[in-house]
């Protein structure tokens, strides 16, 4: 996570920590549809606003790394220095975002996914948009020169991987599965 600099930032950073970390103790606890924006809030001792202030949505509670988690696969795009190829290094980004979905502690919170009709829409559509976002940050690259097609199936591909690697026995075996073939793909795509 992207490490806030000011004082003020810090602060909101460290109430947004407290709101998530109250909200998945309580969902945990006590199941997800049985708790309630208010139940959180009060848990973290703040206001239903400040609860809103900072989530969307009580699904966003979940997902609370959310932005992390796309500005980390755009920057993998972006921040790559300009001879490092672009397939190994989104490879290594999944890789190390699948590490962090499957670390121990993590199986309890993908079971409350999995169990959770609006939890799981809320996973598809989030990965919608890291997927866009990580299409327009192929699409923007100079470099890479390929259609907009290739970028957004790529996107949408690496995306894939992460979530398919997730629910995998051996995750980064799947993800490297994966990665071969859009590797094969990217490299078809070549003008």
């Amino acid at each position: 996570m992207i490490e806030p600099s000011g004082r003020r930032e810090r602060k909101k950073a460290a109430t947004r920590q407290k709101i998530a970390d109250a909200a998945l103790r309580l969902f945990l606890e006590r199941g997800y549809d049985a708790v309630g924006i208010r139940d959180v809030a009060a848990e973290a001792d703040v206001a239903v606003t400040t609860v809103f202030a900072h989530f969307a949505s009580k699904e966003a509670l979940v997902f609370e790394r959310d932005q992390d988690f796309e500005q980390r696969l755009t920057r993998a795009v972006t921040d790559r220095p300009p001879h490092e190829p672009l397939i190994p290094a989104l490879h290594r980004e999944v890789q190390a975002l699948v590490r962090h979905c499957t670390a121990e502690g993590s199986a309890p919170v993908r079971r409350m996914i999995e169990e959770s009709p609006a939890l799981r829409e809320y996973e598809e559509s989030m990965s919608l948009r890291h997927a866009q976002a990580l299409a327009a940050a192929l699409a923007a690259d100079p470099h890479l020169s390929r259609s907009a097609t290739a970028c957004r199936a790529t996107a949408r591909f690496a995306i894939d991987a992460y979530a398919l690697a997730c629910r995998a026995d051996d995750p980064g075996a799947t993800v490297d599965e994966v990665f071969r073939m859009i590797t094969a793909a990217w490299e078809a795509t070549a003008p």
